[in-house]
């Protein structure tokens, strides 16, 4: 998120962000306190297997919990899973097949993403801006070698040194890989995607083999909604999911948008707008960011 002060720069020219000290994820852990505070509850490792519909409402989600079926009553659904996998899940009063096929046909750029623990970095800061030890200033670098297949390399001692434990001694950033669930990228085991990764980075010299301390491989499928396949067909499927009265569907996945972080957030701000009943229509949650879609 931009800071205040710079709220009406093109965004490609912000030099500076409002970050959370230990990242992103220090934000929903605070959300998760909060809910747990109120006499809520926070479910981890419980995917959803199954949404049962009547006279267009969710009646029931069905979880998986410690191998076992869960079957929860639900009052209200707010889901920023895939619509591939939303729609796939819904029975009782299921879809049409041409919502089933658009949903099914939905495209999505995977991610693979290497983290590297290292003494140092090969480049150094060329600029004006003063780092610690001479660090470059960068968050993030997109790699533009068309011998090795990294697409983008974060900082993360530049977005917080917190996210360090040893920050300052050590160098800790991200390898980031695009590609597709199922390809040569994705089924290559940690050991091997791992050697490969570090050799790259030392091949453009970025870094040297050697000042490699410590490495992780994670995967994450579905990380960017696509627009091309049956995308042009989405809206039929959008006017169906608002059809279900107590649905609301949020965030990058939940809406197949690739949004930001920012506007993912705001369509969980709306969608609890129209429950409170302030939102008079579904179709604004929708809407958020709406420049950026495809009509």
């Amino acid at each position: 998120m931009c800071s205040l002060e710079q709220k009406e720069t093109e965004t490609s020219l912000i030099k500076q962000f409002i970050y959370p000290k230990y990242g992103p994820g220090q934000l929903w852990e605070a959300v998760a306190d909060d809910i747990v505070a109120k006499g809520g509850s926070v479910e981890k490792n419980t995917p959803v297997e199954k949404i049962e519909i009547k006279d267009n409402k969710i009646v029931s989600v069905t979880v998986s919990k410690n191998g076992e079926q869960v079957v929860l009553p639900c009052d209200y659904l707010l889901s920023s899973m895939p619509i591939k996998d939303l729609i796939a899940a819904i029975y009782g009063n299921e879809p049409n097949s041409e919502i089933k096929r658009i949903a099914q046909d939905l495209p999505y750029r995977d991610f693979i993403t290497v983290g590297l623990l290292l003494d140092k970095l090969k480049i150094t800061n060329k600029t004006k801006i003063k780092t610690w030890r001479n660090i470059v200033p960068d968050t993030w670098i997109y790699i533009q070698e068309a011998d090795v297949k990294i697409g983008r390399l974060q900082i993360f001692n530049n977005w917080s040194p917190y996210l360090v434990s040893d920050f300052k001694n050590k160098v800790w950033i991200g390898l980031e890989y695009f590609c597709t669930e199922g390809d040569e990228l994705w089924n290559m085991n940690d050991k091997d995607f791992i050697e490969m990764a570090v050799s790259e980075l030392d091949k453009i010299d970025v870094i040297n083999k050697e000042d490699v301390r410590d490495a992780v491989r994670v995967k994450i499928p579905k990380a960017y909604p696509a627009y091309y396949g049956t995308y042009h067909e989405l809206n039929k499927v959008v006017d169906y999911l608002n059809s279900i009265e107590n649905l609301y569907c949020i965030g990058r996945n939940g809406q197949h948008c690739y949004n930001s972080t920012d506007h993912s957030m705001l369509t969980a701000m709306e969608a609890v707008k129209h429950l409170k009943g302030e939102l008079p229509n579904k179709k604004d949650i929708w809407n958020v960011d709406a420049e950026k879609r495809i009509s």
